[in-house]
């Protein structure tokens, strides 16, 4: 038969030992002692025995007590671990915010502006391939998201266009005497791992995969090794230490990539998506990336900006 422990009860152990006694662990819990003294009962159900071997004005634990209070400690920890990731303190809003690991230096600048535009959002980030972020968005797995792509993933969310972001090539590929290219890409599927072999091919530039990694650190390491030639963002020198690549005959890269912030509809409060816009543009001014008049947004019908936070955002 199986038992399913409640915390609440751990909790009174750890606080009977904590505080010395029934009494002072009740007031700690807001509880009665009588309630105290109950779920110390159920727990002697559990162990098959007394926890406690005195209960007197120095109490003791019973060996099977001091291995259950080991036991709930740790358990109290990582009930409340959860508790404290996945649900928001009262009065505050939990935003699941991905970045594309390629712009995931934004982050500081953009957690510091968002921070001080909504206060009352409590944000949880996630990094990786735009392509597996669009797929967290679309699944409700993430309320909104910075992507190195055109189109958000579901035509109902709002996106805002932040402009395109320039590509380059880095590596110097030790061939081993081959003639096909060496190169380093983000596993299938991925836009930029389709342009990078569109425009090798329309070269007719002959290549072969020689690393293949969804982490960025990853890609980057194996591009620094000689593994193979890579397409990342034009100032990866900058910001990663990457070697620009120099190889005759090589053509030019990819056209830049859009960057676009997705947003699902009705997860994220009023007026956000004008403050992480914002946030995210003073962010990305370390990156290669062109406005040119493409910044601007499609909402969808009925969105509003809440006039408190817009103000906040300006």
């Amino acid at each position: 038969m199986r038992h399913d422990l409640q915390i609440n009860r751990l909790r009174a152990l750890i606080a009977v030992v904590d505080h010395g006694g029934f009494r002072r662990a009740a007031e700690a819990l807001h509880i009665t002692q009588p309630a105290v003294s109950q779920q110390i009962r159920q727990l002697r159900g559990l162990v098959k025995g007394p926890v406690f071997a005195s209960t007197g004005r120095e109490m003791r634990l019973s060996p099977q007590g001091e291995e259950l209070l080991a036991c709930a400690r740790r358990m109290v920890a990582l009930n409340d671990e959860v508790v404290g990731r996945f649900v928001p303190e009262a009065g505050r809003v939990l935003i699941s915010l991905g970045v594309t690991s390629q712009l995931a230096e934004t982050l500081p600048e953009v957690l510091r502006l968002v921070n001080r535009g909504a206060p009352q959002a409590q944000l949880r980030v996630r990094t990786g391939m735009s392509e597996v972020l669009a797929q967290q968005l679309a699944s409700g797995q993430l309320d909104a998201a910075l992507l190195l792509q055109d189109e958000p993933p579901d035509q109902a969310m709002e996106s805002v266009g932040l402009g395109r972001m320039r590509m380059a090539w880095f590596g110097h590929p030790a061939t081993g005497g081959r003639d096909d290219l060496p190169l380093a890409l983000f596993p299938a599927p991925c836009t930029l791992r389709g342009l990078v072999t569109m425009v090798l091919d329309e070269a007719d530039t002959s290549w072969r995969i020689a690393y293949e990694g969804s982490e960025l650190i990853g890609l980057r390491s194996a591009a620094k090794a000689g593994l193979g030639l890579t397409c990342l963002v034009a100032n990866s020198d900058e910001l990663w230490g990457l070697s620009r690549a120099v190889r005759p005959g090589l053509p030019e890269p990819p056209a830049p990539l859009p960057v676009t912030l997705a947003l699902a509809p009705g997860r994220t409060p009023e007026g956000f998506a004008r403050i992480a816009e914002k946030a995210f543009l003073r962010g990305l001014r370390g990156y290669p990336l062109d406005t040119g008049g493409a910044v601007g947004r499609a909402e969808p019908a009925g969105y509003a900006v809440s006039p408190a936070l817009s103000a906040s955002a300006a």
